[in-house]
């Protein structure tokens, strides 16, 4: 089992799943594996999980491990709603944004390094693999602010005017991808000079959640108004496919507005697993197919809203708090907090550790990491 551990590590720094340290780094101690669900993830409502980081042992069957503190509050003393996390292995830190602050945590320490606020508030963020550069979108407004991840100081701001709501860095670090809660186009920006490279869409509606495979040539987008998703080409801009849902029809939603508010790809990108809210229900496509084909359909024990994956593409994590096995499709348990409480969050993310070093963070969005082939005349 030990060796095994070690060879997970060793897997997801080679491939490039998530983000990790060297090869080199990896010590001969067991892989830790731990999930971080950042509260309040519903909205602001603590009775899903309370507030702070909650951390539970992934290979202890989700055994409560303990309660970070994060701040993130209002001038009152209540916690805000959580908006985004991510982090990074390389620099050990953990960013969660609620819709005002960004509240940067080390990772070994669990000590929070700084608490900053921005005018135009702030959103679901995304960093640079290398951990150095984090776009913040603002709470819904026109702008990005474009960060320095070790000081949370703005170097630049990007300004699509669509709303700003959700964030993806490529896994190649050269472009981000933003989506406004405003707009039916999917921004790209150049990330070495902080400048829109070119717009994707415009898709049926306006785009909420989404995701991209790992060679940076299609996105899938949830939409308003649909169950389902669209699929558009990142390379010449277009549309490509409407899918909706079979089976299974649209009703009064909980929360966000929309049928389908959640996405995301297997790191082998093999499959795509979409949320359905009404339904309270996970539908499950072959995106080996284009369009993608509906496969199967998993009912959870609450409306979902988000969906990630483990870094190993074995276990999903939907913002109801079960556990999936990916292969059986089997809810294998479900998250509660040190209270006993019902834990749902739509922040959430992988962390393992190699003895007390952090050896690979996650990402709070399901993207596909499978990488592009070598083209002609690129170094193997």
């Amino acid at each position: 089992m030990k060796m095994k551990l070690i060879l997970t590590t060793i897997v997801a720094v080679l491939f490039g799943v998530g983000n990790t340290v060297s090869a080199q780094d990896v010590s001969q101690e067991p892989l830790k594996r731990y999930l971080y669900v950042a509260e309040p993830g519903i909205r602001n409502y603590t009775q899903y999980g309370g507030h702070g980081v909650i951390v539970f042992d992934i290979d202890d069957n989700y055994r409560f491990v303990k309660r970070i503190p994060t701040g993130g509050l209002t001038d009152t003393g209540k916690p805000l709603n959580v908006k985004g996390v991510c982090g990074n292995a390389a620099t050990g830190r953990l960013y969660v944004s609620t819709i005002w602050h960004l509240i940067c945590i080390d990772l070994h320490t669990d000590k929070v390094l700084w608490e900053r606020t921005y005018p135009l508030g702030c959103d679901r963020m995304s960093m640079s693999p290398d951990g150095r550069i984090i776009y913040q979108p603002s709470f819904e407004k026109d702008i990005w602010y474009v960060l320095d991840a070790a000081s949370g100081d703005e170097i630049t701001r990007v300004t699509p005017k669509s709303g700003a709501h959700n964030t993806v860095y490529g896994n190649d670090g050269k472009e981000a991808y933003l989506a406004g809660l405003r707009s039916s186009i999917l921004t790209v920006t150049e990330t070495a000079t902080h400048t829109v490279k070119k717009r994707i869409g415009p898709f049926s509606n306006r785009i909420r959640p989404f995701t991209i495979n790992g060679a940076q040539t299609l996105c899938f987008v949830n939409i308003n108004g649909l169950l389902g998703f669209e699929v558009g080409d990142l390379e010449t801009g277009e549309k490509l496919h409407r899918v909706e849902v079979q089976g299974y029809s649209m009703g009064p939603v909980k929360r966000h507005g929309c049928p389908s508010h959640g996405i995301a790809m297997t790191p082998d990108e093999k499959e795509l697993w979409v949320t359905d809210g009404h339904n309270e229900s996970l539908h499950i496509f072959d995106a080996t197919k284009m369009p993608p084909v509906q496969l199967h359909s998993i009912k959870l024990r609450e409306q979902p809203g988000w969906i990630t994956f483990s870094l190993d593409g074995k276990i999903c994590w939907p913002s109801t708090g079960d556990v999936i096995d990916v292969k059986t499709r089997k809810i294998v348990t479900a998250l509660t907090d040190e209270k006993g409480r019902m834990v749902m969050s739509e922040k959430l993310l992988e962390v393992d550790f190699v003895g007390n070093k952090v050896a690979a963070v996650g990402d709070q969005f399901g993207k596909g990491y499978v990488k592009p082939a070598p083209q002609s005349g690129d170094t193997p």
